[in-house]
């Protein structure tokens, strides 16, 4: 496989989960993908800004953020966030630590 089709197929497979993360599983909570994963949207919108910092190209945190969750993230949680657990949150301290650490 070419470099370019190479690029096309890993953009289309990014744009679908962009898509899916969106649209389709919009119940599927930050704190859950952090919790199993160690990203959730939020890094999803910081790798995104990061890349485009890297091309000289600025992007508000606000902006890079409406790129997963497609609208503002006050509307998000307004719309779809839920009330974490305690066990959630204690899980999240140890998650966003180990995966993140200071560049929340």
């Amino acid at each position: 496989m070419d470099d370019q089709t190479r690029i096309e197929l890993e953009a289309a497979a990014f744009r679908r989960l962009r898509q899916h993360l969106m649209e389709d599983r919009t119940d599927v909570q930050n704190i859950d993908m952090m919790n199993l994963t160690g990203f959730c949207r939020n890094c999803l919108s910081r790798w995104y800004q990061e890349a485009a910092a890297e091309k000289g190209i600025e992007i508000s945190k606000d902006d890079a953020r409406e790129t997963f969750y497609g609208m503002t993230m006050a509307e998000w949680k307004a719309n779809y966030q839920t009330e974490a657990s305690d066990a959630q949150k204690a899980e999240f301290k140890d998650a966003f630590a180990q995966n993140v650490g200071d560049k929340g």
